[in-house]
């Protein structure tokens, strides 16, 4: 039978190894911060394990983020787990689509504590002191289309049983679909607890019985917003009481739309992005925050903005630094639209008409061509992390095309903001 009650620590895709894409920093102690969050953010989950203290952890795949380049990350992991196996803590290790035994083939041999589930069958791990049975199987290659959930085995009677699955369940986009089910197939096996893996956001999919996604354990690029961690799962005679998330990610990556419409100068638009960034600073909890901004709206200034992205991309980095200094921008993004009035006013009084010439460009199926050309070659030069998938330079071809008559007309009239 179960004791009456006990507490354990659910932590998924800690991604142990993995560099920080998309982030473009000046300061390279800064840059340093945030390569060096992954590692730091699993330290505290360790130290919150502890503090609370759990009975066991279960980490439901994705420990790494893939083949090891040297010794190093796994050094860290034995050492880190090694506190836990002080305090007598045990580890259950299920491994994902990243550190699948084919693709992670290097090993450190890791501390007693540590049980790690096989990957030809589900396997069970039995915890007699507390009454509690984990099922789980590991990922045996990268690539596992077949539903894993279906073979494992019947829950054990009188006992607490926690199934561990790294699974997209029906579909989590932009997740890849690895060992799919459905939430049926998990709910129908009878068990206490499902411990789940894949996914990096943290969701409740079910409550009775739960059935949770606790997210990764940091975020790494602007895809991987908000809060993250892992989930203690508190249990009472038998029943799960309590789901708490403990959140250990020490930098952050978030989103900020701004509509600059009512804004007719650069100190318009300062003041009103300082005033919207008092609230995200303080949410951050004063950890490293990666901002993509995006300005967005009808505004007189649409012009200027575009032809002046270089300064208002420095301007805007001070105007972070003066509402807290670990704010730092990750891109800005310039969506806005010009006012009516401004749109359908004539580029400049001269003979030559150049939004006339470049509208006849664009619909010029040879140049279109050659500069489609260009920034496929351009694009080709670069390294592929310095380029975002969907969008490698923010717009397609037209619309860099519209931004360049803007440019134009707001360099021959000479305004100033």
């Amino acid at each position: 039978m179960f004791v009456a009650s006990f507490s354990f620590v659910h932590a998924a895709d800690l991604h142990l190894g993995s560099p920080f894409r998309g982030l473009s920093l000046k300061d390279p102690v800064v840059a340093d911060r945030f390569a060096d969050a992954t590692r730091n953010a699993f330290t505290a989950l360790v130290t919150r394990t502890l503090e609370a203290g759990a009975d066991f952890l279960v980490i439901a795949g994705d420990i790494y983020d893939g083949e090891w380049q040297d010794n190093s990350v796994g050094l860290f992991f034995n050492r880190e787990i090694a506190r836990l196996d002080r305090a007598g803590i045990p580890v259950f290790v299920l491994r994902g689509n990243h550190d699948a035994e084919s693709v992670v083939t290097k090993s450190i041999s890791l501390p007693g504590n540590v049980r790690t589930f096989a990957a030809r069958r589900p396997e069970s791990h039995v915890l007699e002191d507390l009454g509690v049975v984990l099922h789980g199987q590991s990922f045996a290659d990268r690539h596992v289309p077949d539903n894993l959930a279906r073979a494992y085995p019947p829950p054990v009677a009188g006992k607490f049983n926690i199934g561990v699955l790294h699974t997209s369940l029906t579909g989590r986009p932009p997740h890849a679909d690895y060992a799919p089910c459905s939430l049926e197939d998990l709910t129908v096996k009878g068990y206490d607890y499902w411990a789940l893996g894949h996914v990096h956001q943290y969701e409740e999919v079910h409550l009775d019985p739960p059935v949770v996604f606790p997210g990764n354990l940091q975020g790494r690029n602007i895809r991987e917003t908000g809060e993250k961690g892992a989930v203690l799962v508190t249990v009472e005679d038998g029943r799960v009481s309590g789901l708490e998330r403990l959140i250990v990610d020490e930098a952050r990556f978030a989103r900020l739309e701004l509509d600059v419409g009512p804004c007719e100068s650069l100190p318009d638009l300062l003041t009103l992005l300082e005033a919207a960034l008092v609230p995200l600073a303080q949410r951050s909890g004063r950890r490293p925050l990666a901002l993509r901004l995006r300005l967005g709206g009808d505004t007189p200034m649409r012009a200027w903005l575009l032809a002046n992205r270089t300064m208002l991309v420095d301007e805007v980095q001070a105007a972070f630094d003066r509402v807290e200094q670990d704010i730092w921008l990750e891109k800005l993004v310039l969506d806005v639209a010009a006012v009516p009035d401004a749109a359908t006013s004539p580029i400049a009084d001269n003979a030559l008409d150049l939004s006339v010439l470049l509208e006849d460009a664009a619909a010029d199926p040879g140049l279109r061509a050659a500069g489609e050309a260009c920034l496929a070659d351009f694009g080709r030069k670069l390294p592929g992390h310095a380029l975002d998938e969907a969008a490698p330079f923010g717009e397609d071809l037209d619309r860099l095309i519209l931004e360049a008559k803007a440019v134009l007309a707001e360099r021959i009239s000479g305004r100033e903001r």
